[in-house]
C-alpha cells in the first residue's frame, strides 16, 4: 500500500486477509510439527506482526474484494480481551461492511479452554464475541484439534458450549501427524465427537515440510486412505471436513483420490483455493508416487513437463517481487 509493504498481513487469496496481531506472537502450545515456528524462535526478520493496527485497517478499506479476515499468529487467544478488541472492534464499523466474516485461529480450545471459562477476562471475551455476531458479522473460531482426547474433558466441552452461546461457530482443523493421529479410527471418533458438541469439521491437512518433518510426515497415499476410511465411518454432518489438503505455494491442493487413467496410475488433484481463482476445482493429475509426502514431490502425469498452473504461478510471483 502506497508503494510500501503493510507489515503483519498476508493477502494470498482475493477474498481473505490474514492478520498477525503483534501481541499474539506466542501460543499455548509449542507443537514441533507447527509450520509457524519462526513466530517463536526470535528470528525477527521472519516474523509476521502488525506492529500497529491502523495501517492494516487502511489496507482493508482500500480492498473491497476482501470478505474474510483471519486473525492468526502465534495465537490471538493468548492476548487479553482488551488487546484483541483493538483488532476486532474497528472491523464492526460501517466502512468495513464488505468484511462479512471474522475468523480467529487458535489452539486454546484444546490447550487452554479456561480462557473461555475461568480466566479473569473470560466473560469479557465472550461479550466481545457476542458483539461481533450482534453487528451482523459471521464469527468463526478455527479450533485446532489433533486428537479426540483434546475434546474429552468437561472443561473443554464447557468452553465449546460457552463460545457457541455467543452465536459464534467453531470449525475444526488439524494435520495428519504420524505417531499422533495417523489412523482413520482416531479421525472418525474425533469428527463424531465434534459434531455431537456442535462443532463443524473443516479441514484435514497434510503435514507441512517444517519442523521435525521426517518424524511426523506420512506419504500422501496413506493420508488419503486415512481420510477415505474415516469418511466411511461418519454421517453427512461429519463429511464437511475437506481433505486431505496441502496448503502449498500455489494454493490449497486437495488429494481427490487415486485412479487409473489411460493406463497410468495417478493422483487426482484439485485446488480448493488458489492464487488465481480460475484454478479452483479444475482436476489435474500427478504420476502416482507411494513415497511422496508433499506437492513438490509430485511430477505431472501423461508425459507433461509441468502442471497447468506452473507458468502462471511463476509470472504471479515475479510480479509480486518487482
Amino acid at each position: 500500500m502506497d508503494n510500501s509493504p503493510v507489515e503483519g498481513i498476508q493477502h494470498k487469496y482475493k477474498e481473505t486477509v490474514l492478520i498477525f496481531p503483534t501481541a499474539g506472537q506466542t501460543c499455548h502450545a509449542y507443537c514441533t510439527f507447527c509450520f509457524r515456528w519462526p513466530q517463536f524462535v526470535g528470528l525477527e526478520d521472519w516474523k509476521f506482526a502488525t506492529r500497529e493496527s491502523g495501517r492494516f485497517q487502511e489496507y482493508l478499506q482500500q480492498h473491497r474484494e476482501v470478505t474474510d479476515v483471519l486473525l492468526t499468529g502465534g495465537d490471538p487467544m493468548t492476548v487479553k480481551t482488551w488487546q484483541l478488541s483493538l483488532y476486532i472492534e474497528p472491523l464492526l464499523a460501517p466502512e468495513f461492511e464488505h468484511v462479512q466474516t471474522i475468523r480467529i485461529g487458535t489452539k486454546s480450545l484444546a490447550y487452554w479452554p479456561y480462557r473461555y471459562v475461568t480466566d479473569a477476562d473470560a466473560d469479557d471475551l465472550l461479550r466481545l464475541l457476542e458483539k461481533v455476531v450482534q453487528r451482523g458479522k459471521h464469527l468463526a473460531i478455527m479450533g485446532h484439534y489433533e486428537h479426540w482426547k483434546e475434546l474429552d474433558t468437561p472443561i473443554a466441552q464447557e468452553a465449546i458450549r460457552r463460545i457457541r452461546s455467543t452465536g459464534a461457530e467453531i470449525r475444526t482443523q488439524a494435520p495428519v501427524v504420524r505417531h499422533i493421529n495417523d489412523s482413520a479410527e482416531i479421525w472418525a471418533k474425533m469428527w463424531l465427537l465434534q459434531v455431537r458438541l456442535g462443532c463443524i469439521p473443516y479441514y484435514m491437512f497434510v503435514e507441512r515440510q517444517t519442523g521435525a518433518k521426517e518424524y511426523f510426515e506420512i506419504p500422501l497415499v496413506q493420508t488419503w486412505e486415512i481420510y477415505r476410511e474415516a469418511m466411511q465411518q461418519v454421517s453427512g454432518l461429519g463429511r464437511t471436513a475437506r481433505g486431505p489438503v496441502m496448503s502449498a505455494l500455489p494454493g490449497k491442493v486437495t488429494i481427490e483420490g487415486v485412479a487409473e487413467v489411460a493406463g497410468e496410475k495417478v493422483f487426482v488433484l484439485s485446488f480448493l483455493q488458489a492464487r488465481d481463482p480460475d484454478w479452483c476445482k479444475r482436476p489435474f493429475f500427478a504420476r502416482f508416487d507411494g513415497n511422496a509426502t508433499w506437492l513438490s514431490d509430485l511430477q505431472p502425469a501423461f508425459g507433461k513437463d509441468k502442471f497447468f498452473y506452473e507458468s502462471q504461478l511463476s509470472e504471479l510471483l515475479n510480479m509480486k517481487s518487482l
